[in-house]
């Protein structure tokens, strides 16, 4: 196995296990604060589940451009041979959503924190616990444009 495919695979692992971690920690979070609320008022239980989810999102974008990171090196399906250069280029490429994720899945959860006990309190108010919760979501989506844009310019280049 190359230097290439090793940094690749580094890089694909970074995406996936910081975003992850981000996403776990935000919907844990959301989770623990919807639990309580849901433990007073069950029937809230579908706009809070909403507020709990969307932290996970930083995960799915990560594991979309691990997959991708695969899939062009030919890990899954191929020949996996790739120079250093490219092993390289993608590990940086993958480093956006990594660490992107990993802020904003925690920052997310936070925010769904702050939309839920809003809920708890004002249920007519959801729209705006929700509105204000995806605003961190921006960034998620910059930092996987930005990972995947990469990863798919890196797969093109022939060094």
């Amino acid at each position: 196995m190359s230097i290439g495919v090793v940094m690749a695979l580094l890089g694909a692992a970074l995406a996936t296990i910081l975003a992850g971690i981000g996403s776990a920690r935000g919907v844990g979070m959301a989770t623990e604060a919807g639990m309580g609320v849901l433990s007073e008022d069950p029937s809230k239980f579908g706009k809070l589940l909403v507020l709990e989810l969307l932290p996970g999102t930083q995960g799915l974008y990560g594991f979309i451009v691990a997959f991708m990171v695969l899939i062009n090196i030919g890990i899954l399906g191929g020949d996996a041979a790739i120079s250093a250069t490219q092993g390289y280029l993608y590990l940086a490429a993958c480093l956006p959503i990594g660490i992107g994720g990993l802020i904003s899945g925690i920052a997310q959860g936070r925010a769904a924190v702050a939309g839920i006990s809003l809920v708890a309190k004002r249920t007519q108010e959801f729209s705006k616990a929700m509105v204000s919760t995806t605003l961190v979501e921006i960034y998620a989506l910059l930092a996987f444009l930005v990972s995947l844009l990469s990863v798919i310019a890196v797969g093109g280049i022939n060094l």
